[in-house]
């Protein structure tokens, strides 16, 4: 069983070594209930289809598969309710560990924020300073109900 465990902020401001290379990410649900997401992701090249169960104290259950790029697309345009996720994600390292950084595009433009993976919940740790307000826990900002209630939407 694969156990996904990340916490999610807002930037204060963009840090500077995102000027290095992004990789565009699209990707489209095709269950997305408050017990489970499948969804179809084309990253860059790649394609992936996952399944997630629900969130429980920022951890959660996750399978994630490679499928041909094609299928992936064809799945998307099949199956997938509209609007979909578009967004660029860049990869930044501090003090051992990875942080994703999404600029979402498309119906979320405007809407930027990072995330760490961690072993644990409690994993203990150092933001960098361009890191934010928690928003971990928050359901507006999961992709899955971006979809549902895009950025450009709130007021």
């Amino acid at each position: 069983m694969a156990i996904e465990t990340e916490r999610k902020f807002l930037l204060k401001h963009l840090p500077s070594a995102l000027l290095t290379r992004g990789i565009h990410i699209c990707q489209g649900y095709m269950v997305n209930k408050k017990d489970r997401v499948v969804r179809i992701r084309l990253y860059g090249d790649k394609a992936f289809l996952t399944i997630k169960g629900p969130s429980c104290n920022a951890s959660r259950k996750e399978y994630e598969y490679p499928v041909p790029k094609q299928d992936a697309m064809e799945m998307i345009s099949l199956f997938c309710k509209k609007p979909l996720i578009e967004k660029t994600r860049y990869q930044i390292e501090f003090k051992g560990f990875e942080w994703v950084v999404d600029l979402f595009s498309g119906s979320n433009k405007g809407l930027v924020v990072a995330e760490i993976e961690l072993d644990t919940v409690d994993q203990v740790f150092e933001k960098p300073d361009w890191i934010g307000q928690e928003v971990t826990h928050d359901p507006r900002y999961f992709n899955s109900n971006l979809i549902k209630r895009p950025y450009s939407t709130w007021k």
